[in-house]
């Protein structure tokens, strides 16, 4: 590739004392202080069915080998619990964040669903490059369902991609202005995902708490100068799940399969393949299943000499929970004050609500 961008950034998804939320000095830098790791992590039986119900004893942190103490829990639709404090060993039984209460006319499972991904930020990442002539229409209705039926839940954000970023609605809890800038997409111009993908991946490390990118994707990459590893061990070091949606097209290109399915799965997040528009609409909805069923976890990191790349493992404890699956990230680099060099990256629209 004749550039690259180097990404020295990289912080787990955090909550930030005294200093408030990352600070972004200038356009192409970042400097972010860890103090709270952050996990979303997904627990399945062996039919790939959500196990719920585990309490925080059930988890087990580590961290470069090194065992760690749970600091918060959070499960569906209860608070989140604060087990310890950042200087504190001992156990405390104080709630720090309530769930959104359940819209009175919000009953049984829907009602649960409603509660249980409150809080959520959702990126979506809209291919509107020249791949999209042929079923444009049933990919904005695909996108348009899904932003429905996060009607009262989370904040959404889309974003568009061809050779540049557009973003189209900033985060926002209106799904109205959401769907109308769905509405207002059109075709267009080559395919520059990575690059386009590294800036919304960036927007998103902005924010604190769970937060996903739904990737909708109808072909290969063909106009990036940033490689898809730059991107993923960024969403991975910022606690962001990214979701990819591939037709067949990008399916039928083993490279971009390949690519999609790894950066899906070292993020916490899975990738589909989808033929046509309802294998698209159904993978909408598994995206929608997984978001309600994230156990969020998160732990103040004990004394590590490591200041690179950290490994973590997360397993379950007991010999009844040994046959679940666990799915999550598995590291992030620790207090690199990173710079990314955005030559041949641009953007369109306004920036991204951080609120």
């Amino acid at each position: 590739m004749a550039k690259r961008v180097f990404l020295f950034l990289c912080a787990s998804s955090v909550l930030f004392f005294g200093g408030g939320a990352g600070a972004q000095d200038d356009a192409s830098r970042i400097r972010v202080n860890v103090v709270l790791v952050q996990l979303n992590v997904a627990v399945t039986d062996r039919k790939g069915n959500y196990v719920s119900g585990l309490r925080p004893e059930d988890f087990e942190i580590v961290e470069d080998k090194i065992p760690e103490k749970l600091a918060t829990f959070e499960e569906g639709n209860e608070p989140t619990r604060r087990l310890i404090g950042p200087d504190s060993g001992h156990s405390a039984q104080s709630v720090v964040k309530a769930s959104e209460p359940v819209a009175p006319e919000m009953t049984g499972d829907q009602g649960k669903f409603q509660a249980s991904v409150a809080g959520a930020n959702v990126f979506i990442l809209f291919d509107t490059s020249n791949y999209m002539y042929r079923g444009f229409v049933f990919a904005q209705d695909a996108i348009a369902d899904f932003i429905r039926s996060l009607e009262g839940v989370s904040k959404v954000a889309l974003y568009s991609y061809s050779r540049d970023l557009s973003r189209v609605s900033a985060l926002t809890p209106d799904r109205s202005q959401v769907l109308r800038g769905v509405r207002n997409t059109v075709a267009g111009d080559d395919a520059a995902l990575y690059n386009c993908l590294l800036m919304t991946v960036k927007d998103a490390a902005q924010l604190t708490g769970r937060k996903a990118i739904v990737v909708f994707s109808n072909g290969p990459d063909n106009a990036s100068l940033v490689p898809p590893e730059d991107v993923a061990e960024l969403a991975q070091s910022t606690g962001t799940i990214i979701y990819m949606i591939s037709t067949r097209q990008a399916e039928e290109e083993p490279v971009s399969t390949a690519v999609f399915e790894r950066m899906s799965k070292a993020t916490g997040g899975k990738a589909y393949f989808s033929k046509d528009w309802k294998d698209e609409k159904q993978a909408f909805a598994s995206i929608r299943d997984d978001l309600a069923h994230l156990y969020a976890l998160s732990y103040y990191p004990q004394p590590n000499p490591n200041h690179g790349w950290r490994s973590i493992t997360v397993k379950l404890v007991g010999k009844d929970l040994q046959k679940y699956h666990i799915r999550t990230r598995d590291g992030y680099r620790l207090l690199q004050q990173t710079q990314a060099s955005s030559g041949g990256l641009s953007s369109s629209g306004s920036s991204a609500s951080s609120q």
